[in-house]
């Protein structure tokens, strides 16, 4: 799964892409430093394999993990190919969600494309260019389904749901806010639509108005406002605090989170946030060889889940044994004493896997 980060030139996205993945991309106080994607594979925070792991002493301990790709900045005209834009609005349209940068701090030293910042403006330039490449694949699905419509007529309401959405566009509103139905939303979500994307705001402010108190921020008030609206998530966060946390040894960095009176780094709770936007949820394995989370979506039954360790496990499914992260820990880290108690479950081929499950499965093939 990929996350984009995006927004302005300057607004600190590779600044929080460095953080992210300790990555080193470059970082320069002028528009379109970043020309091709930067990527970069990062762990998801889990407490819970921690636990597993310190319990285990496993020969490997691997975690769930998530992409981010930090996506050069988009400019006002990008959809009209303005800096660069159709080659950025394409590395877009790659990821499955957004984490849009929205600059919430004011320093005369760092060029902002506008002359002056403004994160109302800001997010809604972005918004507008998304929209208008948007309007553009749009435009050419109503025309085909309209062909299409002439030999089906069961497409016509299809063609109006389009014809619905283009209005909505037009008014300048995201697909992503789109009234519709469940089934109206699958018609809409086999057209690669880039307001349609799931959004987390990221509000980046400066160090002083983070540490002292960044509700107060005006500019932090102007995003929650455009988050609130969309039903998005927000991120307080401050990116050049976060790319020197990310510099130090583990023992430092929860010294430095406690001066700061917060209980995980904002990166932590980014990708936390990035994991639950995409319907992301982990189950766990554990075994002296290896402890590890692995990644599936919500919803998924056994023996899918179990196909993402091996497809073997899938095609030979038996049943899953399965007990709650919490459940164990309750049994004092003891799976016979669980066993005891009736808290690990046999589960069969219809048993819908819950984040934090610790799974065996019994498979043959």
């Amino acid at each position: 799964m990929k996350l984009g980060i995006i927004g302005l030139p300057n607004v600190g996205k590779s600044t929080l892409f460095n953080a992210l993945t300790k990555a080193g991309a470059d970082v320069a106080n002028y528009p379109f430093c970043t020309i091709d994607p930067n990527i970069g594979v990062v762990p998801v925070p889990d407490k819970r394999l921690e636990e597993l792991s310190r319990l285990y002493q496993p020969d490997k301990t691997t975690p769930a993990v998530i992409e981010f790709c930090d996506i050069a900045g988009l400019v006002r005209g990008a959809s009209k190919g303005e800096g660069l834009g159709n080659k950025f609005l394409a590395n877009i349209r790659e990821v499955d969600a957004v984490v849009h940068v929205v600059r919430c701090f004011e320093d005369e030293n760092v060029i902002h494309v506008d002359g002056s910042v403004d994160a109302a403006r800001d997010i809604e330039t972005i918004n507008l260019e998304l929209i208008l490449s948007d309007l553009e694949i749009l435009e050419r699905r109503i025309d085909k389904s309209r062909k299409a419509a002439r030999a089906d007529k069961k497409l016509e309401a299809e063609v109006a749901l389009l014809e619905r959405l283009k209005a909505h566009l037009e008014e300048g509103l995201s697909a992503r806010v789109f009234d519709a139905e469940n089934d109206e939303k699958e018609i809409i979500s086999t057209i690669s639509l880039l307001s349609n994307k799931p959004i987390i705001y990221a509000a980046n402010m400066s160090e002083e108005d983070f540490a002292g108190g960044y509700k107060e921020n005006p500019l932090y008030a102007a995003v929650s406002e455009v988050a609130a609206k969309e039903g998005a998530s927000i991120l307080p966060i401050c990116a050049k605090t976060e790319e020197e946390i990310a510099t130090l040894d583990p023992e430092d960095q929860a010294m430095f989170l406690e001066e700061l009176g917060v209980e995980e780094s904002g990166l932590d709770r980014l990708i936390t946030e990035s994991y639950a936007l995409l319907g992301l949820i982990s189950f766990l394995t554990s075994g002296k060889d290896e402890c590890r989370a692995w990644t599936i979506r919500k919803g998924t039954k056994a023996p899918k889940a179990a196909g993402t360790i091996h497809s073997d496990f899938e095609r030979g499914f038996i049943r899953a044994e399965v007990i709650s992260f919490q459940d164990f820990m309750d049994c004092g880290e003891n799976m016979t004493t669980a066993k005891e108690r009736g808290l690990v479950r046999s589960e069969g081929k219809e048993y819908v896997m819950k984040d934090g499950d610790i799974v065996l499965f019994r498979f043959n093939v």
